[in-house]
């Protein structure tokens, strides 16, 4: 996306009310346009490949292929677009998969239409629409209960990179990436710090630097172990075992 364009969304559910419903939201704004619909996950692929959108709202359960495996195929195949998951419950396994599966966020499907027109706008800008605690909280949820032959390597954000490194696996049976030797001890704070849910601002205040600072130290993070977003930064930093889930507490 350059200049003034709009940002282009594709909409995929196998329900055509839904479809329909967001479409209406969604071009309702000068600066987004539905540029397509899909109502199966292959086809959604073929559609990213033939009309290169920017955003695409996901849905899971769809027949033929589901979201997840869409999302995957997507992101690993380099495409711009970025996915929102849509998801029935704020914590469910489905906004986990997906998250790991390469979608830089997840929305609940009776959002209110200004927070679905904000959360892609902030995704097609390269940001994050979960809150790093809620993600948190959900990492929290699964990645606790998550035994090490649950995921399989294809299927990990942290193997997920084209770095044909060979990846060390930890005692605790995470996959030690060697990328995370790349980082300087400040970045691993900064991505410790994120993965604890704050905010740029209060990383900022923490480690008593700027803003705009802390926002150039995110981006050579993201630069260095080849993630999309911040939300992909989260799930690595899990993945990895540099950070450990919490006991649930809320």
């Amino acid at each position: 996306m350059t200049g003034n364009a709009p940002i282009k969304v594709l909409l995929v559910d196998d329900q055509p009310l839904l479809r329909m419903g967001f479409r209406l939201i969604l071009e309702g704004e000068d600066d987004l346009q539905v540029v397509g619909e899909a109502s199966d996950g292959a086809e959604a692929i073929r559609q990213v490949r033939e009309l290169n959108p920017d955003v695409v709202l996901m849905d899971v359960r769809m027949p033929v292929l589901d979201g997840i495996e869409a999302t995957r195929a997507i992101t690993s195949s380099g495409a711009w677009a970025k996915i929102i998951i849509l998801t029935t419950f704020d914590l469910d396994e489905y906004a986990f998969a997906g998250l790991q599966a390469g979608a830089s966020a997840f929305l609940l499907k009776d959002v209110a239409p200004a927070d679905l027109v904000s959360a892609v706008r902030v995704v097609a800008s390269g940001d994050a629409v979960v809150a790093p605690r809620i993600t948190r909280r959900l990492l929290d949820a699964y990645v606790r209960g998550e035994q090490p032959s649950t995921v399989g390597a294809g299927q990990r954000v942290a193997s997920g990179h084209a770095t044909g490194r060979v990846r060390q696996t930890t005692g605790d049976g995470h996959y030690r990436d060697p990328l995370l030797e790349d980082l300087t001890p400040r970045e691993t704070e900064m991505l410790e710090a994120m993965a604890e849910g704050l905010s740029n601002a209060e990383i900022a205040h923490r480690f008593f630097l700027s803003e705009a600072t802390v926002k150039t130290h995110v981006r050579r993070i993201l630069a260095k172990l080849h993630l999309r977003d911040r939300v992909q930064a989260v799930v690595y930093a899990y993945e990895t075992g540099l950070v450990i889930p919490s006991n649930p507490d809320y």
